[in-house]
């Protein structure tokens, strides 16, 4: 059996050793042998390099929908009409069965909500784009079998999930919600179990220290991966290793485990990349890197959202480009994940210690002002602090009452600034058709992530795609233009040098190498409403093209000066040689 894992993973014993006493240790290496064994049959590997022309749409399998047609069917078809040779690559939020949180609390991880349709629509985009599927695995519906099976007194449950006396002491964990950590339950014979919950009631947390959670948990990205999925998403991925007297986030463990699947799906699928979010502060969240080369290959950049919008704020990049300044990779084989929005809020807790307080007082402030919405969480004196801003992008950078043609500007020069960002873009897909705070949605749900996650008919959104001057329409072709431009580019390769440089505090600058270190883009982002005029350092060679205003450079394209004027809220990518 032994022989089914490679000589080089012989680390998955190991590492299953660090995690597990020795008797339980084997056993978790033989059914994982198994499902090796198993999948390695079933799944063909192709090798594949991330390049500059990844882009990843994120989306939810219903944002866009068609009376009596499966969502994602009506997804793919937006996407290959619109989007086709822009962008290659699609992160489905959870499309699996659930009763809560629009997906993220699963009621069956190997099956597709029917109203979205089946395998086969996620098998259909798949063989056009690269697929991004959410594992969900720190917690699981209460409505799922696995926990309906715990509270029946199936033996084989009885330990999938962490059942502790109330009166535990647990003041120390560290609490991302304010909501109650243990839930009472009843099981079939009416006695109470009190249930580890992180999130919610309805999202109860899995044991891992079931080496038989870890089994079912790993067959389920399996099965993802045999369906098509070539990233994987591991959401609140933090939280998921529990030791009572300690704060059970970051654990050892918590990293080991990570590692351990890592080196898992790679003995069946090398191509495939993991990606973590932890939505914590900047200095936790990199840690999920790892050594460079054992852990997450890619890591959400949880401080861009906040710090892009700091800088519109203030008209001023100072505090933006001193972190980025800090940026660094363990190696050249991870990258971030670059983005502005997605199905959450903008989180707070990773600017802890980059932005003042003062500094976040003052986004709550205009979010507030803007229509948005504040969530919080519980401290360990039990008092709570603002945890997420919720807010579509476009309405937290400006009023819905300011101009159109400043509300597109300023939403612009912050996508840009992600699609410059090194590493892979993340694109939500409300960010690339502008959709601003979606209140009915809220008063209907009575949550407040809802205001950035209104989902749309087809026909309506392809009518406003289609009215020229809407907001939709102009930020839309916009934002495809600069991807295409992007995409053709190979110092936007994720893995390329970078650097900032510090000419303007009302300028962000991002100068980015090309993967033969010949050439090089410098991407200008003016944050502020003015007119700025900078001076270029004497080590940059000239000429310069901007090749966002020309799709090609000669004679009278070139940039001969050493100022270049931005115009308020331009973005100039000058193109030239090292």
């Amino acid at each position: 059996m032994k022989s089914h894992i490679s000589d080089e993973n012989h680390n998955i014993n190991k590492r299953l050793h660090k995690l597990y006493p020795q008797d339980t240790a084997q056993k978790a290496l033989d059914s994982i042998i198994d499902l090796v064994y198993k999948y390695k049959q079933r799944i063909k590997s192709e090798e594949y390099h991330l390049s500059q022309k990844d882009i990843i749409l994120i989306t939810y399998g219903d944002q866009v929908s068609r009376n009596s047609e499966a969502s994602l069917h009506t997804l793919k078809e937006f996407m290959d009409n619109h989007l086709k040779g822009v962008i290659n690559s699609v992160h489905i939020l959870p499309f699996y069965p659930y009763s809560s949180d629009d997906g993220f609390s699963v009621v069956n991880y190997s099956a597709v909500d029917p109203h979205m349709g089946s395998w086969r629509e996620v098998e259909s985009l798949s063989s056009e784009y690269r697929i991004m599927v959410d594992g969900v695995i720190n917690h699981i519906s209460q409505y799922s079998d696995w926990f309906k099976s715990f509270l029946a007194g199936d033996k084989y449950f009885e330990d999938f999930f962490i059942e502790l006396d109330p009166t535990t002491d647990l003041s120390k964990v560290v609490r991302p919600r304010a909501s109650p950590l243990l839930h009472e339950y009843l099981d079939n014979e009416g006695k109470i179990h009190n249930v580890w919950t992180t999130f919610s009631k309805d999202q109860v947390d899995l044991n891992y220290k079931s080496y038989k959670v870890l089994r079912s948990v790993l067959a389920a990205m399996f099965y993802y991966i045999e369906k098509g999925a070539t990233l994987i998403r591991l959401d609140a991925i933090a939280f998921i290793w529990k030791e009572l007297g300690t704060g059970c986030v970051h654990l050892p463990q918590t990293h080991e485990l990570i590692q351990l699947m890592r080196e898992v799906i790679h003995e069946v699928a090398p191509e495939v990349i993991i990606i973590t979010e932890t939505n914590v502060p900047h200095h936790e969240n990199i840690s999920y890197f790892g050594s460079g080369d054992d852990e997450a290959q890619m890591v959400y950049n949880f401080a861009l959202p906040p710090l892009l919008l700091n800088s519109i704020v203030c008209s001023n990049t100072k505090k933006l480009t001193s972190w980025a300044k800090t940026l660094k990779l363990p190696s050249n084989k991870v990258c971030f994940f670059n983005f502005t929005a997605s199905h959450d809020g903008i989180g707070l807790r990773p600017v802890k210690g980059i932005l003042s307080d003062e500094e976040v007082s003052t986004i709550e402030k205009r979010v507030k002002d803007h229509g948005g919405l504040v969530s919080y969480r519980s401290e360990e004196d039990g008092s709570k602090t603002p945890y997420e801003l919720n807010c579509s992008y476009i309405d937290a950078l400006s009023n819905p009452k300011d101009e159109q043609i400043i509300r597109i500007k300023r939403m612009l020069v912050t996508q840009a600034t992600v699609l410059a960002m090194p590493g892979v873009p993340g694109i939500y897909f409300h960010s690339i058709v502008g959709s601003q705070n979606y209140q009915d949605g809220v008063k209907h749900s009575g949550i407040n992530r809802t205001i950035n996650r209104e989902k749309y008919n087809i026909d309506w959104l392809e009518n406003e795609l289609s009215t020229m001057g809407s907001l939709a329409k102009t930020i839309f072709d916009s934002y495809k233009r600069m991807i295409s431009i992007r995409i053709n580019e190979d110092a936007f390769n994720p893995f390329t040098k970078f650097s900032f440089l510090e000419l303007d505090e009302r300028v962000f600058i991002i100068d980015k190498s090309s993967v033969d270190n010949k050439e090089r883009i410098l991407a200008l982002n003016n944050y502020s409403n003015e007119e700025v005029t900078i001076k270029l350092p004497k080590e940059i060679k000239l000429p310069l093209c901007d090749i966002l205003s020309s799709n090609y450079c000669d004679d009278n394209s070139m940039k001969k000066e050493e100022t270049i004027t931005l115009e308020p809220y331009q973005v100039m990518w000058l193109k030239g040689k090292i």
